[in-house]
């Protein structure tokens, strides 16, 4: 069974700063591309970035382009999301996913998500 846990989020004002962490169980973390995913109250989930499996490559929504920067370690199977200069439209749980293919990505797994919260 996968678990995907994220951690890191919190109330942060606008202009912040936070970085997210997904830990993963199992033994097959590097061969799988991770996504991170958000979703606003009253909105539905929205993609936000996703790297592949050994890093080389990276995807983000247009929304966080030159402010969030994902990465993972596979040592350690964990990803993150840096996310700077935040703002309070980036308020949100923010979800971790493993995937499968590069560049059409499909999702299997899901964590619990953390919650995000910018103040203006």
């Amino acid at each position: 069974q996968v678990q995907l846990v994220e951690s890191g989020g919190g109330l942060v004002q606008a202009g912040g700063s936070l970085r997210l962490s997904c830990a993963a169980s199992g033994r097959t973390f590097s061969t799988y591309a991770m996504g991170w995913f958000r979703q606003a109250p009253g909105k539905e989930r929205e993609f936000v970035a996703a790297i592949s499996r050994i890093g080389t490559s990276t995807r983000y929504a247009d929304s966080v382009k030159g402010r969030f920067l994902i990465s993972r370690d596979n040592v350690k199977n964990m990803v993150y999301l840096q996310m700077n200069s935040l703002k309070p439209e980036d308020t949100a749980v923010y979800y971790c996913a493993r995937g499968l293919g590069w560049p059409e990505i499909e999702y299997d797994y899901w964590g619990q998500g953390t919650q995000v919260t910018v103040s203006s």
